[in-house]
């Protein structure tokens, strides 16, 4: 689950870690409002409300909204409410958000401060070792992704075993790294320390903060934040599941929310349906290394049924971008059968107009084959996942 910027602040302010002062605006009187209950003089940072890196280099698609980005510096209070005019009830694009971008439906005003360095710092969950790992670059407002598959020197990694802090040593590390001296240890151990504890307290699966800024006085502060949590531990933080905004939400991801699925979406042509947070990551890998993308994945967990298969169908079918379909759906108890039940209806609702490739493990499986086989479809079966993605990719080949 991600939550929207100013939210991620509060969250690092509750724990500890300096933010600067600012407020959430929905119409462009209130932005003025904020502003000057910050400070009487500017400047004043304008920052696009949508869950979305990469906003200071996006651009607006309507041409009343100007040439700047999502993330604006105003140094006259009589700019703001013209500054928020452009922004609100328009649609932002960044590299993030694709070609379709995202309505701004809200600002959040924010004092400017002036730092004397900054730089950028993540925490994530490495699952091939596991370990937290501490992200630093000096390269900021720049997608990490990119950094790292441009040149992986530029940025440091730090590996924690889960219930281990940072060590002087590794704080040492970072300092060195950024060209700082031993007086800013105090400084960087306290602040790395409050963000390693926000991250394991929350079930965080990422804390980005792009940039740290480091003041005069040696003291740091995030001047943006980002946070994404573990869906599986929400029934743990109700107060982090009452930040959800649903107006951020895709369609389908709110009705794959409905019956209990985890769903995401990239850039590729693949759907994908699966009922395993492992058979999800194979898929993925898989798929990759034969030269093919993911549109989306759909990840039904637990029991699978007639009804959650269709739901599941019907919710890939609808993504645009998908041009083939993988089902590996494996399991020792599960009812095969019933899976190509729910394959059939979903099929008779929405059609099919793409290639779909299933692989089946479990209970009634060759008479699940048989129901399929009679149905006339243009499904075809797998023995194993190395296959079926091998099979569906020549077949999307051959649709093209």
């Amino acid at each position: 689950m991600n939550i929207h910027e100013y939210q991620a602040k509060k969250i690092l302010a509750q724990h500890g870690i300096a933010i600067p002062a600012g407020g959430i605006a929905y119409t462009p009187n209130e932005a003025k409002r904020v502003a000057l209950s910050l400070t009487s003089r500017g400047p004043w940072m304008l920052k696009a409300q949508i869950q979305s890196g990469a906003r200071a280099s996006g651009h607006f698609v309507e041409r009343e909204a100007g040439h700047k980005s999502g993330i604006r510096q105003v140094t006259q209070i009589s700019n703001i409410a013209y500054e928020t005019t452009q922004m609100l009830n328009n649609t932002l694009v960044t590299e993030q958000t694709g070609a379709e971008g995202k309505l701004v439906s809200k600002v959040y005003v924010e004092a400017f401060k002036k730092a004397k360095h900054a730089f950028y710092a993540g925490m994530v969950i490495d699952s091939s070792l596991p370990a937290v790992t501490l992200l630093v670059s000096e390269i900021i407002n720049q997608s990490i992704i990119k950094v790292a598959t441009t040149d992986e020197s530029k940025i440091l990694r730090i590996n924690l075993k889960f219930g281990e802090e940072f060590s002087e040593s590794q704080i040492l590390q970072v300092l060195d790294f950024l060209n700082l001296d031993k007086s800013y240890l105090a400084n960087f151990s306290d602040f790395f320390a409050k963000l390693y504890h926000t991250f394991m307290s929350l079930d965080a699966q990422m804390i980005e903060i792009n940039p740290v800024g480091i003041l005069r006085d040696k003291s740091l502060i995030a001047l943006d934040a980002k946070i994404n949590f573990d869906d599986n531990a929400l029934f743990r933080h109700p107060e982090v599941l009452r930040l959800q905004d649903d107006y951020e939400e895709s369609a389908r991801t709110l009705r794959a929310k409905k019956f209990g699925f985890q769903y995401s979406e990239f850039d590729g042509n693949i759907g994908c349906i699966v009922n395993g947070d492992g058979l999800a990551l194979e898929a993925l890998d898989l798929i990759q290394s034969k030269g093919g993308s993911m549109a989306c994945f759909l990840n039904v967990k637990g029991g699978v049924d007639k009804d959650k298969i269709a739901a599941g169908i019907k919710i890939i079918m609808t993504n645009p971008r998908v041009e083939g379909i993988l089902i590996n759906v494996l399991g020792g108890f599960l009812r095969c059968n019933l899976i190509a039940d729910g394959i059939l209806a979903a099929t008779q609702e929405v059609g099919m107009n793409v290639p779909i490739v299933l692989r089946l493990e479990g209970t009634n499986k060759e008479e699940a084959k048989n129901i399929l086989a009679q149905s006339n479809l243009p499904i075809i079966f797998a023995d194993n996942m190395n296959n079926a993605i091998t099979i569906l990719l020549k077949q999307m080949e051959i649709n093209d």
